[in-house]
């Protein structure tokens, strides 16, 4: 029943879900208004479906434009509709693309992820350079979520390697997670070839405020480097930890969460102890 509410609630809402499935070739509304858990886990289906509900949720919210944006790995595409970058269909196009190519480069090679809870950036670091250097096998951070939760990706072999020692060297929980792919890792160098050729077939415009990306965790303008930077990501570590703490740097005093859930919420409020947050679903 994911984005019924606003189905129902706006013309608005009613009128990109539509368009969202004459430009898909499905009735992705049908999907999540309808669908099973099953269902909604098709690849052609979870990624627009998140960006979805996000963008639409936005495009309906009555409130002042942001002063700055983010987004959580894929979120930083709905982040970039928000602030102007990227039209709403325009973004539905990069991100069924993008989740086309990570399947393929899924299916490739096995690979996986694994959260690790409770040890110091740092030490994750090194354990996973050290499990690479020794064994061969690519195993690198790929979430820094918030401080003490830090999730690595690999080759799975490399990930049953890192987890062991990381749980030795003090780690609450080392738990393989059940992805189908290393996201955010070299393995999905093939995807990023993909996504970079659709990228640059699209009109990116200068956003209406800085956007922090997750690759370099800085406010970004330019629409050349925020294109650079969407590609690199798919390979690159998510710096969530970093880019809230730069935009606290940089004046953010409250954050607000727009899409389902209130996860970032929850992350935000570890990373800047006392910060004000919301969110609208």
């Amino acid at each position: 029943m994911m984005g019924k509410t606003l189905y129902d609630g706006h013309a608005l809402a009613r009128e990109m879900f539509e368009q969202a499935n004459a430009l898909l070739g499905f009735r992705i509304s049908d999907i999540l208004f309808e669908g099973t858990e099953s269902d909604l886990r098709q690849t052609k289906v979870t990624q627009p479906a998140i960006f979805l509900h996000s963008a639409i949720c936005f495009a309906t919210l009555d409130h002042p434009r942001p002063d700055m944006a983010a987004g959580h790995s894929l979120g930083e595409f709905s982040a970039l509709v928000a602030v102007g970058t990227l039209s709403f269909e325009d973004g539905l196009r990069l991100v069924a693309a993008r989740a086309t190519a990570m399947q393929k480069a899924c299916e490739a090679q096995a690979s996986t992820m694994a959260a690790v809870l409770g040890l110091d950036d740092a030490v994750v670091e090194q354990v996973c350079a050290s499990v690479t250097i020794e064994t061969g096998e690519v195993v690198v951070p790929a979430n820094y979520n918030c401080p003490g939760q830090l999730v690595i990706s690999g080759s799975i072999k490399g990930i049953e390697v890192a987890c062991e020692r990381l749980k030795a060297a003090g780690a609450k929980r080392a738990l393989v997670l059940p992805v189908g792919g290393a996201f955010h890792s070299p393995l999905m160098a093939p995807a990023k070839e993909e996504l970079k050729a659709a990228i640059e077939r699209t009109a990116f415009k200068a956003p209406a405020c800085p956007v922090y990306q997750n690759f370099t965790a800085t406010a970004v303008t330019d629409p050349a480097e925020i294109k650079r930077n969407l590609e690199d990501q798919l390979t690159g570590a998510v710096r969530w930890t970093q880019d809230v703490e730069a935009m606290v740097r940089d004046g953010a005093t409250h954050f607000t969460e727009v899409g389902p859930g209130k996860v970032l919420q929850g992350l935000v409020g570890k990373i800047a102890k006392g910060m004000v947050t919301d969110g609208f679903q």
